[in-house]
Parts: C-alpha cells; sequence; structure tokens
C-alpha cells in the first residue's frame, strides 16, 4: 500500500484500508455525498477492490457511508441529529475535563497551554491559513487540557471523540471571519484555566461549544435547502 495508508503489520489489510478511509472523511478530504469508486480507491491505496469493499462495509456500519441504489457507496452527509448526539456528549465531558484541569494543570502543563493558544491565534490571523493544520492546532489546545485531567480513562474517550469531531471542527473552521471570535474564546479559556477559575472555565467551555454547534446547525440547514 502506498503512504497515504495507516500502515500496521499487525493489522488485517481490510482494516488498514478502513482507518485510511475513514480518516480521510473524518478530515474533509473526502466530501459528504462523494462517491466512493472501488477501482479508483483500490488504484491510489495500492491495493486489491476486497479490502476496500471490505472497508466500505465497516464504514456504512459507522454510519459514516451510505449505500445509494444504482450509485453504490457514497460518504454520509453530516445530519443534525449527528451533530446534535456528538456535541452534547462533547460539551459534558469538556466541562469535567476542564474543571479537573484547573485542580491539576502544573505549571507546565499550562505553558504548554499557553503555547498552544499562541500557535493557533498565529495561524487563525494567517489570510491564507491551512485548514488542516488550523484544524490540529484547534485539537492540540483541548488536547492539552484533557492532558491536564490526569484522568488517563477521560483522555481516552475524549481522544475516540475527537475523531469524530474533525468533521464539525473543519466545518466550523471554513468560516474565515469566526477564527476571530474562536481566538477570543480560546484566550478566555486559557485565561480562566491560569487563574484556576473552574467555574468561570465550565462557563466558558460550554459557551465556546454552544458557539460552535450554532453555527455548524446554521451550516447544514443553508446546504439543505
Amino acid at each position: 500500500m502506498g503512504s497515504e495508508s495507516e500502515i500496521n503489520e499487525f493489522m488485517p489489510l481490510r482494516e488498514v484500508v478502513f482507518l485510511t478511509l475513514r480518516k480521510k472523511i473524518l478530515k474533509g478530504e473526502l466530501q459528504p455525498g462523494e462517491r466512493l469508486m472501488e477501482i479508483s480507491l483500490a488504484n491510489s491505496l495500492g491495493v486489491s477492490r476486497t479490502p476496500i469493499r471490505e472497508a466500505i462495509r465497516m464504514l456504512e456500519h459507522e454510519g459514516l457511508v451510505v449505500m445509494r441504489a444504482r450509485r453504490g457507496a457514497q460518504v454520509a452527509k453530516i445530519t443534525i441529529q449527528e451533530l446534535n448526539d456528538v456535541l452534547e456528549v462533547r460539551k459534558s465531558l469538556e466541562v469535567l475535563a476542564i474543571r479537573k484541569a484547573c485542580e491539576r494543570m502544573t505549571e507546565e502543563d499550562l505553558e504548554t497551554l499557553k503555547n498552544a493558544e499562541t500557535r493557533f491565534e498565529e495561524l487563525a490571523g494567517t489570510d491564507k491559513a491551512d485548514l488542516t493544520e488550523l484544524t490540529e492546532a484547534d485539537v492540540s489546545f483541548h488536547d492539552v487540557i484533557y492532558e491536564g485531567t490526569k484522568n488517563r480513562r477521560l483522555i481516552q474517550i475524549l481522544g475516540n471523540l475527537r475523531e469524530q469531531m474533525y468533521r464539525f471542527r473543519i466545518e466550523y473552521l471554513k468560516e474565515a471571519a469566526l477564527r476571530a471570535d474562536l481566538v477570543r474564546e480560546h484566550r478566555a479559556i486559557l485565561k480562566a484555566v491560569e487563574e484556576r477559575d473552574a467555574e468561570k472555565a465550565v462557563q466558558l467551555i460550554a459557551e465556546h461549544i454552544d458557539n460552535q454547534h450554532r453555527v455548524i446547525n446554521e451550516s447544514i440547514l443553508e446546504k439543505e435547502e
């Protein structure tokens, strides 16, 4: 297989192909509504059509792919229900995470969080910011908070949710006009955590997620019209 795949010699080939295609969908490299052509995908990944077909079935089971009559497999469109389900869980977990982070982050952790905020701010202020790079910087900011909880189980669960959030993050960050708002929110969250003000931090992280929820919800509705 080519370098695009997540190669792991101990994994079955269908699993490697599945993870590769899953990542492309979650990161927006394969767009909602896009057809998944077995021959084309097999050629680009350097595999036969069999693991592609098996991977597509696994993606369908996850709800990331739908089968259409006479059109075959397509990347599933982002729905309001999916958005609501994911962000409802994310909000509850992030509230818990930031409360614990305020209690447990070390000075070194706080410095790492400050650097992550600065990195995101620098990228967001660039007119031609790379969307994937900007999304990774947003992920990194939140990841530092998760790590600061020192709760391995919570970190693991949030890490799993991170994958499902990718499509929504990219959808939100496409709106260049909103990036300044996101920078202000990150700054305020950083300040609250530095001051160990858990109640303020909880309020800010909840508002931060609610704002994203509203914007992405509006974007989905516009596309459905």
